[in-house]
This record gives structure tokens, sequence and C-alpha cells, in this order.
């Protein structure tokens, strides 16, 4: 099945990782990645989350024949790029369903549910208690 045989039109997916939410959107296109208005390089600036963000599209060798259009918003940098990298995989699994077997094997579908822990009071961080003093 060829893809543009698949299905026409953009489809949208959302991407969660951290605190931060990525809103994406995938057509046929060139390759170019737009996240919130800037290119994925400039907006990241570090080369290891481009790399990140560009897995599901090596994985599946849709590089480009893609355009997508992200909005990312709450958490850092590292959370952002793991959101869009979750959101851009789930698009293609909309947009081809025989897409999904190589995505799940790499865990690209499944939402990371690492979240960092809250403070708890008597404390000085989520585990961490104020040093302890004889006398």
């Amino acid at each position: 099945m060829d893809l543009a045989e698949t299905r026409q039109g953009p489809v949208q997916a959302t991407g969660r990782r951290k605190h931060s939410i990525a809103r994406v959107q995938l057509k046929p296109g060139r390759g170019q990645i737009i996240v919130n208005g800037k290119n994925v390089s400039e907006y990241f600036g570090r080369k290891i989350l481009d790399i990140i963000v560009r897995q599901p599209l090596v994985l599946t060798g849709t590089g480009d024949k893609f355009d997508i259009i992200a909005k990312v918003q709450g958490g850092g940098m590292s959370g952002q790029a793991g959101a869009l990298r979750h959101g851009i995989a789930r698009a293609l699994q909309v947009y081809n369903p025989d897409l999904r077997s190589p995505l799940k094997k790499a865990g690209l579908l499944t939402r990371d549910p690492r979240m960092k822990e809250r403070y708890k009071y008597g404390l000085k961080k989520a585990r961490r208690a104020p040093q302890y003093s004889k006398r």
C-alpha cells in the first residue's frame, strides 16, 4: 500500500512527556518540521533533541514525505522533544495503520509515565530530609 493511497488531508495527534504537550499536524510534503513557528533545529538548538524528534520518521522511512507543524507547550526542552516524538509517532500511525508495528516495537507509541515526584512537607525536596543534628 502506497502512502498516497492511505489517507488524504492533514492528520492531527497529541503527544505528551513529563509536563509537556505537543499538538502535531502531519500532512504530505517535503520533510519540513515547524515547531511553534520556527524550524525544529532552530527551536531546540541541541542536535540530540533534533535526533529524538526525527526518530519516528527515520524508523518508518518517511522523513521526506511529510511536513509537520507542531505547537508545543509546558515543561522543558527535553520533555517537549519527547512529547513531539510521541505526537509524530501517533500521527504516523493514524495516517498509515501499517506503520503501527515498527513504531510499537521501538516503543514510540507508549507515553513515558516518568514524572517529577512531588515535594513532601517537612522535607527539603521530594525525599531529601533536613540534616540530622545530634546537639
